[in-house]
Protein backbone atom coordinates (compact mmCIF):
# COMPACT_ATOMS: atom_id res chain seq x y z
CA UNK A 1 0.00 0.00 0.00
CA UNK A 2 1.38 3.45 -1.49
CA UNK A 3 1.55 5.90 1.75
CA UNK A 4 0.90 9.20 1.52
CA UNK A 5 1.52 11.97 3.82
CA UNK A 6 -1.80 13.43 3.67
CA UNK A 7 -0.36 16.35 5.36
CA UNK A 8 1.57 17.84 2.53
CA UNK A 9 0.36 18.41 -0.82
CA UNK A 10 3.27 19.70 -2.42
CA UNK A 11 5.43 18.17 -4.61
CA UNK A 12 8.44 15.93 -3.71
CA UNK A 13 11.85 16.04 -4.74
CA UNK A 14 11.75 13.22 -7.44
CA UNK A 15 15.72 13.97 -8.47
CA UNK A 16 16.35 12.21 -5.08
CA UNK A 17 18.45 9.17 -6.13
CA UNK A 18 17.79 9.75 -9.69
CA UNK A 19 20.37 6.77 -10.69
CA UNK A 20 19.06 4.41 -8.69
CA UNK A 21 15.48 5.10 -9.73
CA UNK A 22 16.69 5.05 -13.55
CA UNK A 23 18.03 1.37 -12.58
CA UNK A 24 14.66 0.49 -10.73
CA UNK A 25 13.07 0.18 -14.46
CA UNK A 26 15.35 -2.50 -15.35
CA UNK A 27 15.44 -4.36 -12.06
CA UNK A 28 11.81 -4.61 -11.59
CA UNK A 29 11.16 -5.23 -15.25
CA UNK A 30 13.71 -8.83 -15.08
CA UNK A 31 12.04 -9.11 -11.53
CA UNK A 32 8.29 -9.19 -12.55
CA UNK A 33 9.30 -10.60 -16.23
CA UNK A 34 10.32 -13.46 -14.58
CA UNK A 35 8.06 -14.11 -12.09
CA UNK A 36 5.51 -14.33 -15.05
CA UNK A 37 7.10 -15.85 -17.80
CA UNK A 38 8.81 -18.78 -15.97
CA UNK A 39 5.99 -20.67 -14.92
CA UNK A 40 4.37 -20.53 -18.53
CA UNK A 41 7.99 -21.46 -20.19
CA UNK A 42 8.92 -24.13 -17.56
CA UNK A 43 5.31 -25.93 -18.08
CA UNK A 44 6.20 -25.76 -21.68
CA UNK A 45 9.92 -27.09 -21.51
CA UNK A 46 11.22 -30.25 -22.01
CA UNK A 47 14.40 -29.61 -20.44
CA UNK A 48 12.99 -27.80 -17.25
CA UNK A 49 11.60 -30.88 -15.31
CA UNK A 50 9.59 -28.85 -12.74
CA UNK A 51 7.62 -31.19 -10.28
CA UNK A 52 3.34 -31.01 -10.48
CA UNK A 53 3.03 -30.49 -6.67
CA UNK A 54 5.17 -27.13 -7.66
CA UNK A 55 2.98 -25.62 -9.99
CA UNK A 56 -0.20 -26.36 -7.89
CA UNK A 57 1.98 -24.35 -5.41
CA UNK A 58 2.23 -21.61 -7.40
CA UNK A 59 -1.02 -21.53 -8.94
CA UNK A 60 -2.56 -20.84 -5.40
CA UNK A 61 0.10 -19.00 -4.18
CA UNK A 62 -0.77 -16.76 -6.82
CA UNK A 63 -4.44 -16.85 -5.96
CA UNK A 64 -3.88 -15.97 -2.49
CA UNK A 65 -1.62 -12.70 -3.68
CA UNK A 66 -3.84 -11.69 -5.93
CA UNK A 67 -6.49 -11.56 -3.79
CA UNK A 68 -4.65 -9.72 -1.52
CA UNK A 69 -3.29 -7.18 -3.76
CA UNK A 70 -6.68 -6.24 -4.61
CA UNK A 71 -7.67 -5.59 -0.32
CA UNK A 72 -4.59 -3.86 0.82
CA UNK A 73 -2.75 -2.55 -2.19
CA UNK A 74 -5.41 -1.12 -4.24
CA UNK A 75 -8.25 -0.44 -2.26
CA UNK A 76 -6.51 0.72 1.13
CA UNK A 77 -5.00 3.26 -1.03
CA UNK A 78 -7.92 4.17 -2.49
CA UNK A 79 -9.56 5.27 0.42
CA UNK A 80 -6.55 6.98 1.55
CA UNK A 81 -6.59 9.06 -2.09
CA UNK A 82 -9.92 9.71 -1.99
CA UNK A 83 -9.75 10.60 1.73
CA UNK A 84 -6.98 13.46 0.98
CA UNK A 85 -6.79 16.39 2.96
CA UNK A 86 -5.48 17.51 -0.09
CA UNK A 87 -9.24 17.58 -1.84
CA UNK A 88 -11.76 19.29 -1.22
CA UNK A 89 -14.45 18.85 1.95
CA UNK A 90 -17.25 16.77 -0.68
CA UNK A 91 -14.55 13.85 -1.45
CA UNK A 92 -14.66 13.15 2.19
CA UNK A 93 -18.07 13.11 2.72
CA UNK A 94 -18.84 10.08 1.21
CA UNK A 95 -16.93 6.80 0.74
CA UNK A 96 -16.24 6.98 -3.19
CA UNK A 97 -13.48 4.31 -3.45
CA UNK A 98 -15.56 1.47 -1.74
CA UNK A 99 -18.61 2.78 -4.02
CA UNK A 100 -16.26 2.21 -6.88
CA UNK A 101 -15.11 -0.88 -6.02
CA UNK A 102 -18.39 -2.11 -5.75
CA UNK A 103 -19.40 -0.76 -8.78
CA UNK A 104 -16.58 -2.51 -10.56
CA UNK A 105 -17.81 -6.02 -9.30
CA UNK A 106 -21.24 -5.51 -9.91
CA UNK A 107 -19.77 -4.57 -13.70
CA UNK A 108 -17.33 -7.01 -13.97
CA UNK A 109 -20.11 -9.48 -12.73
CA UNK A 110 -22.64 -8.28 -15.30
CA UNK A 111 -20.87 -8.57 -18.21
CA UNK A 112 -19.42 -11.88 -17.24
CA UNK A 113 -23.36 -12.84 -16.86
CA UNK A 114 -24.10 -11.40 -20.30
CA UNK A 115 -21.50 -12.94 -22.42
CA UNK A 116 -22.10 -16.59 -20.60
CA UNK A 117 -26.38 -16.15 -21.50
CA UNK A 118 -24.85 -14.97 -25.07
CA UNK A 119 -22.27 -18.23 -25.10
CA UNK A 120 -25.06 -20.62 -24.17
CA UNK A 121 -27.47 -19.08 -27.14
CA UNK A 122 -24.67 -19.89 -29.52
CA UNK A 123 -23.86 -23.34 -28.15
CA UNK A 124 -27.71 -24.69 -27.79
CA UNK A 125 -27.79 -23.74 -31.47
CA UNK A 126 -24.83 -26.28 -32.16
CA UNK A 127 -26.53 -28.87 -30.08
CA UNK A 128 -24.57 -28.52 -26.56
CA UNK A 129 -24.96 -27.29 -23.44
CA UNK A 130 -23.03 -25.14 -21.21
CA UNK A 131 -22.55 -26.09 -17.35
CA UNK A 132 -21.96 -22.87 -15.34
CA UNK A 133 -19.03 -24.54 -13.20
CA UNK A 134 -17.20 -24.04 -16.77
CA UNK A 135 -17.95 -27.23 -18.36
CA UNK A 136 -19.54 -27.59 -21.63
CA UNK A 137 -21.69 -31.31 -22.79
CA UNK A 138 -22.82 -32.42 -25.86
CA UNK A 139 -26.47 -32.77 -26.01
CA UNK A 140 -26.16 -36.29 -26.17
CA UNK A 141 -24.82 -36.91 -23.97
CA UNK A 142 -26.52 -38.98 -20.94
CA UNK A 143 -27.68 -37.59 -17.30
CA UNK A 144 -28.90 -38.82 -14.00
CA UNK A 145 -29.77 -42.62 -13.86
CA UNK A 146 -31.29 -42.74 -17.61
CA UNK A 147 -27.55 -42.48 -18.49
CA UNK A 148 -27.16 -45.65 -17.85
CA UNK A 149 -30.22 -47.07 -20.57
CA UNK A 150 -27.47 -48.42 -23.60
CA UNK A 151 -29.24 -47.00 -27.19
CA UNK A 152 -29.96 -50.27 -29.09
CA UNK A 153 -29.11 -49.24 -32.44
CA UNK A 154 -25.42 -47.64 -31.09
CA UNK A 155 -24.98 -51.21 -29.53
CA UNK A 156 -25.32 -52.71 -32.96
CA UNK A 157 -22.51 -50.73 -34.88
CA UNK A 158 -19.67 -49.86 -32.08
CA UNK A 159 -17.06 -49.55 -34.71
CA UNK A 160 -19.64 -47.08 -37.11
CA UNK A 161 -19.85 -44.80 -33.42
CA UNK A 162 -16.50 -44.78 -32.16
CA UNK A 163 -15.38 -42.87 -35.77
CA UNK A 164 -16.42 -39.00 -35.12
CA UNK A 165 -18.78 -38.09 -37.62
CA UNK A 166 -18.58 -34.78 -39.22
CA UNK A 167 -21.19 -32.53 -37.34
CA UNK A 168 -19.27 -34.67 -33.52
CA UNK A 169 -16.14 -32.79 -34.99
CA UNK A 170 -17.57 -29.83 -35.68
CA UNK A 171 -19.16 -29.25 -32.20
CA UNK A 172 -15.98 -30.80 -30.90
CA UNK A 173 -14.37 -27.35 -32.57
CA UNK A 174 -17.20 -25.06 -31.06
CA UNK A 175 -16.35 -26.71 -27.94
CA UNK A 176 -12.42 -25.56 -28.36
CA UNK A 177 -13.42 -22.12 -29.75
CA UNK A 178 -15.91 -21.55 -26.82
CA UNK A 179 -13.15 -22.75 -23.70
CA UNK A 180 -10.60 -20.73 -25.55
CA UNK A 181 -12.01 -17.85 -25.73
CA UNK A 182 -13.67 -17.87 -22.15
CA UNK A 183 -10.15 -18.50 -20.35
CA UNK A 184 -9.06 -15.61 -22.80
CA UNK A 185 -11.77 -13.26 -22.01
CA UNK A 186 -10.99 -14.55 -17.69
CA UNK A 187 -7.24 -14.06 -17.89
CA UNK A 188 -7.81 -10.75 -19.86
CA UNK A 189 -10.37 -9.28 -17.08
CA UNK A 190 -7.35 -9.97 -14.22
CA UNK A 191 -4.83 -8.66 -16.31
CA UNK A 192 -6.18 -5.56 -16.66
CA UNK A 193 -7.16 -4.99 -13.12
CA UNK A 194 -2.98 -5.67 -12.43
CA UNK A 195 -2.05 -3.99 -15.21
CA UNK A 196 -3.46 -0.83 -13.93
CA UNK A 197 -2.26 -1.20 -10.57
CA UNK A 198 1.33 -1.89 -11.91
CA UNK A 199 1.63 1.31 -13.94
CA UNK A 200 -0.01 3.23 -10.96
CA UNK A 201 2.85 2.07 -8.14
CA UNK A 202 5.36 2.50 -11.07
CA UNK A 203 4.75 6.26 -11.34
CA UNK A 204 4.61 6.33 -7.67
CA UNK A 205 7.95 4.94 -7.08
CA UNK A 206 9.35 7.02 -9.57
CA UNK A 207 8.90 10.34 -7.43
CA UNK A 208 8.20 9.36 -4.15
CA UNK A 209 10.18 10.65 -1.56
CA UNK A 210 10.53 6.88 1.04
CA UNK A 211 12.30 5.18 -2.58
CA UNK A 212 14.79 2.87 -0.74
CA UNK A 213 12.08 0.50 1.08
CA UNK A 214 9.72 1.15 -1.68
CA UNK A 215 11.96 -0.06 -4.02
CA UNK A 216 12.75 -3.45 -2.22
CA UNK A 217 9.38 -3.73 -1.12
CA UNK A 218 8.05 -3.43 -4.82
CA UNK A 219 10.42 -5.65 -6.10
CA UNK A 220 9.19 -8.81 -4.40
CA UNK A 221 5.44 -7.66 -4.90
CA UNK A 222 5.98 -7.24 -8.33
CA UNK A 223 7.64 -10.48 -8.31
CA UNK A 224 5.04 -12.19 -6.33
CA UNK A 225 2.33 -10.54 -8.57
CA UNK A 226 3.86 -11.35 -11.69
CA UNK A 227 3.74 -15.72 -9.94
CA UNK A 228 0.25 -15.63 -9.58
CA UNK A 229 -0.12 -14.31 -13.44
CA UNK A 230 2.34 -16.35 -14.40
CA UNK A 231 0.96 -19.06 -12.85
CA UNK A 232 -2.51 -18.73 -14.08
CA UNK A 233 -1.26 -18.04 -17.82
CA UNK A 234 0.86 -21.15 -17.63
CA UNK A 235 -2.59 -23.71 -16.51
CA UNK A 236 -4.57 -21.82 -19.98
CA UNK A 237 -5.76 -24.58 -21.70
CA UNK A 238 -5.65 -23.80 -25.57
CA UNK A 239 -5.71 -24.69 -29.10
CA UNK A 240 -2.50 -24.68 -30.78
CA UNK A 241 -3.27 -21.71 -32.69
CA UNK A 242 -3.60 -19.77 -29.30
CA UNK A 243 -0.93 -21.30 -27.15
CA UNK A 244 0.69 -17.23 -27.97
CA UNK A 245 -1.72 -15.78 -25.35
CA UNK A 246 0.01 -16.87 -22.71
CA UNK A 247 3.41 -15.84 -23.22
CA UNK A 248 1.83 -12.57 -24.41
CA UNK A 249 0.33 -11.88 -21.49
CA UNK A 250 3.23 -12.58 -19.36
CA UNK A 251 5.02 -10.36 -21.24
CA UNK A 252 3.06 -7.37 -21.39
CA UNK A 253 2.89 -7.80 -17.45
CA UNK A 254 6.72 -7.28 -17.11
CA UNK A 255 6.60 -3.66 -18.87
CA UNK A 256 3.54 -2.58 -17.16
CA UNK A 257 5.73 -1.39 -13.65
CA UNK A 258 8.49 -0.54 -15.75
CA UNK A 259 6.95 1.94 -18.37
CA UNK A 260 4.85 3.12 -15.21
CA UNK A 261 8.37 3.81 -13.83
CA UNK A 262 10.05 5.86 -16.67
CA UNK A 263 6.64 8.27 -17.21
CA UNK A 264 6.95 9.08 -13.86
CA UNK A 265 10.60 10.11 -14.62
CA UNK A 266 9.78 11.83 -17.55
CA UNK A 267 7.16 13.75 -15.34
CA UNK A 268 9.26 14.06 -12.29
CA UNK A 269 9.39 18.05 -12.80
CA UNK A 270 6.16 19.02 -13.32
CA UNK A 271 4.06 15.63 -11.61
CA UNK A 272 2.80 15.61 -8.43
CA UNK A 273 1.75 12.75 -6.35
CA UNK A 274 -0.05 14.86 -3.86
CA UNK A 275 -2.09 17.30 -5.71
CA UNK A 276 -5.85 16.99 -6.10
CA UNK A 277 -5.59 15.97 -10.22
CA UNK A 278 -3.49 12.65 -9.64
CA UNK A 279 -5.16 11.50 -5.85
CA UNK A 280 -8.40 11.53 -7.58
CA UNK A 281 -6.73 9.68 -11.24
CA UNK A 282 -5.09 7.25 -8.75
CA UNK A 283 -7.96 6.68 -6.30
CA UNK A 284 -10.58 5.76 -9.11
CA UNK A 285 -8.26 4.14 -10.77
CA UNK A 286 -7.15 1.72 -7.52
CA UNK A 287 -10.92 1.79 -6.80
CA UNK A 288 -11.79 -0.05 -10.24
CA UNK A 289 -8.94 -2.50 -10.19
CA UNK A 290 -9.90 -3.60 -6.70
CA UNK A 291 -13.30 -4.17 -7.96
CA UNK A 292 -12.07 -6.26 -10.80
CA UNK A 293 -9.40 -8.26 -8.67
CA UNK A 294 -11.68 -9.11 -5.92
CA UNK A 295 -14.05 -10.38 -8.45
CA UNK A 296 -11.87 -11.80 -10.39
CA UNK A 297 -9.88 -13.28 -7.09
CA UNK A 298 -13.18 -14.36 -4.98
CA UNK A 299 -15.04 -16.14 -7.77
CA UNK A 300 -13.17 -17.50 -10.98
CA UNK A 301 -9.86 -18.33 -8.32
CA UNK A 302 -11.19 -18.64 -5.19
CA UNK A 303 -14.78 -20.57 -5.83
CA UNK A 304 -13.98 -22.21 -9.04
CA UNK A 305 -10.81 -23.78 -7.60
CA UNK A 306 -12.27 -25.13 -4.52
CA UNK A 307 -16.10 -25.20 -4.32
CA UNK A 308 -16.94 -25.78 -7.98
CA UNK A 309 -13.67 -28.23 -8.61
CA UNK A 310 -14.66 -31.53 -8.49
CA UNK A 311 -11.31 -33.32 -8.13
CA UNK A 312 -10.53 -30.81 -5.48
CA UNK A 313 -14.04 -31.52 -3.53
CA UNK A 314 -13.23 -35.32 -4.02
CA UNK A 315 -9.17 -34.97 -3.01
CA UNK A 316 -7.40 -36.04 0.29
CA UNK A 317 -7.28 -34.05 3.27
CA UNK A 318 -3.46 -33.68 2.67
CA UNK A 319 -3.96 -32.08 -0.82
CA UNK A 320 -6.50 -29.76 0.12
CA UNK A 321 -4.85 -28.72 2.96
CA UNK A 322 -1.90 -28.02 0.83
CA UNK A 323 -3.63 -25.96 -1.32
CA UNK A 324 -5.36 -23.78 1.43
CA UNK A 325 -1.69 -23.29 2.87
CA UNK A 326 -0.23 -22.18 -0.57
CA UNK A 327 -3.07 -19.60 -1.19
CA UNK A 328 -3.24 -18.58 2.55
CA UNK A 329 0.67 -18.27 2.70
CA UNK A 330 0.54 -15.89 -0.71
CA UNK A 331 -2.11 -14.21 1.08
CA UNK A 332 -0.33 -13.19 4.15
CA UNK A 333 3.31 -12.34 2.33
CA UNK A 334 1.60 -10.43 -0.14
CA UNK A 335 -0.49 -8.74 3.05
CA UNK A 336 2.17 -8.07 5.20
CA UNK A 337 4.46 -6.27 2.44
CA UNK A 338 1.35 -3.76 2.78
CA UNK A 339 3.03 -2.52 5.98
CA UNK A 340 5.63 -1.13 3.29
CA UNK A 341 4.16 -0.40 0.20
Amino acid sequence: MIRRDTDDCSSSNSDYLLGLRIASIFIIYVGSSFGALFPVLARRSKFINVPKSLFDFAKYFGSGVIIATAFIHLLGPAIEELGSSCLSEGWREYPYALALCLLSIFAIFIVELVAFRWGTTILAKIGMHHDAHGHEIGSHAAHGPEGNMIDSNAAKDVEAAAAPSESEKHTHTHHMLDAAVSQIVGVAILEFGVVLHSVLIGLTLAVNEGFKILFVVLVFHQTFEGLGIGSRLAYMNLPQRYNFVPIIGAVVYGFTTPVGIAIGLGLRTTYNPNSPTALIVSGVLDSLSAGILIYTGLVELLAHEFLFNKEMMESSNARLTYALGAMLLGCGLMALLGKWA
